[in-house]
């Protein structure tokens, strides 16, 4: 399957606990981390969770 790359561009602070779980989820602890996923329905629902604070980019 492809790969995605996702980007941390925000802040955690002042959101709910489950998009702070989700952020953890994913591998992304601090502003600029980039971490690498497979292109799966699960990882593209975890994202969409929390796009505000993510990008993503095609790998």
């Amino acid at each position: 399957m492809a790969k995605i790359r996702v980007t941390k561009v925000k802040s955690a602070i002042n959101r709910t606990q489950t998009q702070k779980r989700t952020l953890e989820s994913l591998g992304l602890r601090k502003i600029g981390q980039v971490v690498e996923h497979e292109n799966t329905p699960s990882i593209l629902g975890m994202v969409n969770k929390v796009k505000h604070l993510v990008s993503v980019e095609e790998a």
